[in-house]
């Protein structure tokens, strides 16, 4: 297949391109493993369609920076691709075992948090991402803070060892699970840094996960990085445990339009516009797997 700016924009030509590829793969898999083992076919075919996705789009990204193709040129052409791609992995998982309806909604939310991070990865605005530190790094410079504060203290060294002591016995507490501070994504935008996690929606068992998001952005909060932490959700619907981070103090959460005019802020695009005029879920999907998710009430789960 010529890529190309056309080409790029040409839905029928990408899912004809990744279904043929989607045939071939399923016929090396035939040949080496056989047919038998359904999960091991769905892995392989999975894992086949992203290498395919990521190798089109190295390729892609390459052509477009020496042909000298806009940013918002190759965003959108990656947005196609990776659309495309993604109606034709659940074709082939449905054909191969049928969705059903737990495994179908989680699938769809799933893919949704990729799909919108493009926008920060070929970014209109001018965005960094960055890596996230550790908190073993975090926890090694605010103890020495916490050592050298007390160390200046007007107090006998018997008292200061037991000041560290009760300390270290905190930090133990703290620390009796692990901590991790890598979200989602982070990125650099005039000047400040933002940490953000994506979520397709909060069930109703999220205690655990909220307290953690609760630590972790306080944490990053009590660094001097300026770090702001975001939540975006697709869902427009949500619990308590969304109310409880939205209105915590230490995130700033968003769900449904409104994580979309967030993305446009921050990123410069407006993804909410490019859904509308180019995702149509129940027309781009084979037949086949239309009619099943059909009876089996399933379509209303297609919504982004």
């Amino acid at each position: 297949m010529d890529i190309n700016k056309d080409s790029t924009k040409d839905k029928a030509q990408l899912l004809a391109y990744f279904r043929d590829r989607s045939d071939e793969i399923l016929g090396e898999i035939g040949q080496k493993y056989g047919e038998k083992d359904i999960s091991l076919r769905a892995r392989k075919l999975n894992t086949g369609l992203v290498q395919s996705r990521k190798a089109f789009i190295t390729t892609l990204t390459r052509k477009s920076s020496k042909e000298g193709w806009s940013a918002q040129e190759v965003l959108e052409a990656v947005l196609m691709v990776t659309y495309c791609n993604y109606v034709v992995m659940l074709e082939n998982r449905n054909a191969i075992r049928p969705y059903e309806y737990m495994d179908f909604s989680r699938r769809i939310g799933e893919l949704w948090e990729p799909f919108c991070k493009l926008c920060f990865e070929y970014p209109l605005n001018d965005l960094e991402l960055f890596i996230p530190p550790l908190f073993s790094e975090v926890k090694r410079k605010l103890a020495k803070e916490i050592d050298d504060y007390i160390d200046d203290l007007s107090i006998t060294d018997e008292q200061k060892s037991q000041l560290k002591r009760y300390y270290g016995k905190v930090w133990s507490l703290v620390t009796s699970g692990e901590i991790k501070l890598e979200l989602d994504l982070h990125f650099t935008y005039e000047g400040n840094k933002y940490v953000v996690d994506f979520k397709s929606g909060f069930g109703s068992n999220e205690k655990g996960n909220t307290n953690r998001l609760l630590l972790v952005a306080t944490i990053y909060h009590n660094m001097e990085e300026n770090y702001s932490p975001l939540i975006f959700v697709r869902s427009k619907e949500n619990n308590n445990y969304f109310n409880t981070l939205k209105n915590s103090g230490v995130w700033q959460a968003y769900s449904g339009g409104e994580t979309y005019d967030q993305i446009k802020i921050y990123a410069g695009y407006d993804i909410r516009q490019w859904i509308d005029n180019n995702i149509d879920w129940e027309n781009d999907l084979n037949d086949e797997m239309v009619e099943h998710l059909r009876n089996n009430n399933l379509l209303q789960y297609l919504v982004w």
